[in-house]
């Protein structure tokens, strides 16, 4: 079954992803799955928050956002609000125990690292491409601390990624587009290190339920297309 876009049930959309995208954070990288694009940079402080202070650990946090005209149509920054939405919060908190997942917190000292996702043109995916992309940024953000000699000993303990699997009108597709997405039965968001370790699975029949059969094919191609992932990460 060929889809819309081209692509085979089991194949990624075209991932490429631009590193040290920023020149004033210190890692960065532009993360482009199919149409989706997010910039995801990576900051250090030299702070925790209160709970950590004097444990000699650090901590790994992430903010998530969509730029006005991400969508095909304009949506109000969330400023003009007062308060991010339930849906950002939602998926800011994703990405940072993703990223937690894999960072050594004592190897890290008693700094924090701030990892902004800001979605530029969303067409399905963001969570997913944000977690994957913010995965890169904090790894070029580690190097570079460990290049000035701030670090007696790399953090990362392993890599993460994600990326979503559904069935629509009863075909298994893998890493849907939004135009997929929205006429998706079931959708899959699968976060998994490199060691083939699962960090969240998110699973949500939108418009029936599934078997337990249906959910282990879905998380098959999650895992062939995450393999992807790790490589071009």
């Amino acid at each position: 079954m060929l889809r819309n876009d081209g692509r085979l049930e089991s194949t990624l959309r075209p991932v490429r992803m631009t590193s040290a995208y920023l020149m004033t954070a210190e890692g960065s990288v532009l993360i482009e799955v199919g149409n989706t694009r997010v910039l995801c940079a990576a900051s250090v402080e030299d702070t925790v928050p209160g709970f950590l202070r004097n444990s000699g650990r650090g901590w790994v946090t992430a903010e998530y956002s969509m730029l006005p005209r991400a969508t095909a149509e304009r949506s109000p920054r969330e400023v003009t609000k007062g308060r991010p939405s339930g849906r950002t919060m939602e998926i800011q908190r994703l990405i940072g125990r993703s990223l937690r997942a894999v960072v050594d917190m004592e190897a890290l000292g008693e700094r924090t690292l701030i990892v902004d996702c800001d979605v530029l043109q969303a067409d399905g995916g963001t969570r997913t491409a944000s977690i994957t992309g913010g995965y890169v940024a904090v790894a070029l953000a580690l190097k570079k601390l460990l290049s000035f000699g701030r670090l007696k000993r790399n953090p990362l303990r392993d890599q993460v990624a994600a990326t979503s699997a559904g069935i629509v009108e009863g075909t298994a597709l893998l890493d849907l587009c939004y135009e997929e997405d929205s006429q998706a039965d079931v959708d899959l968001n699968v976060v998994m290190t490199g060691a083939g370790e699962f960090v969240e699975l998110q699973a949500t029949g939108e418009k029936a339920t599934f078997r337990e059969e249906r959910m282990i094919e879905l998380i098959g191609l999650a895992r062939k297309g995450l393999q992807e992932l790790f490589a071009a990460q």
